[in-house]
């Protein structure tokens, strides 16, 4: 992994280039990807991809890393937000948006192994209990729906439509909108068993 430095405007623009090209293609060939397409794919050299990670693994976990902590950006800013209801079913809106356009969840067991992912999907996670509690107490979300519960649907609109051949590329609003109902407290029916305590 790169260092905690701060990096030139080159070498941050080198990484953004890189990290978006691995993860095009880590979509479309899998882990069997390599590094030399990566590179090709990014506009640089093979050498400049082992001097940002020196192993494809580094390169693995630094992809999940940017995309869980891009998430989490957007659910700490959406705390600021007025309508807590709402800023929930944004962040859930952007979360089932990344994975429809690109799909790397087989890439997370791979990055799970480093403690910096570890932590990173530890914050956000807290970001998204905030966002609960906040909807919660607000009444804009039932009053026994826990963080877990929606962290757990969090990937639900876009399993769904996996299994749909030729799906529309937004056919996952239509249930996210199914699931976000279910979440709501008019009309909700007391649920038949307790959350997980962890996930």
């Amino acid at each position: 992994m790169t260092t905690s430095r701060p990096l030139r405007a080159d070498a941050a623009r080198n990484r953004a280039l890189l990290l978006a090209a691995a993860a095009d293609e880590f979509a479309e060939h899998g882990l069997e990807a390599s590094v030399a397409d990566i590179a090709r794919r990014a506009g640089i050299g093979k050498g400049t991809v082992f001097r940002h990670f020196p192993t494809k693994d580094d390169l693995i976990a630094a992809i999940v890393l940017d995309r869980i902590q891009a998430l989490t950006a957007i659910g700490e800013r959406l705390l600021d937000s007025d309508d807590s209801g709402a800023a929930l079913l944004e962040f859930l809106a952007t979360a089932a948006h990344q994975r429809q356009q690109r799909d790397l969840s087989f890439l997370q067991e791979a990055g799970d192994t480093r403690p910096e992912v570890g932590n990173a999907r530890t914050a956000m996670f807290q970001t998204i209990d905030t966002l609960v509690d906040r909807a919660r107490a607000d009444g804009a979300i039932r009053p026994d729906v826990t963080g877990t519960d929606v962290i757990l649907l969090m990937c639900a609109p876009n399993y769904v439509t996996g299994s749909v051949p030729d799906a529309s590329p937004d056919l996952w609003q239509r249930y996210l909108a199914i699931i976000f109902d279910g979440l709501r407290p008019e009309g909700a029916h007391p649920l038949p068993q307790p959350p997980p305590d962890t996930l």
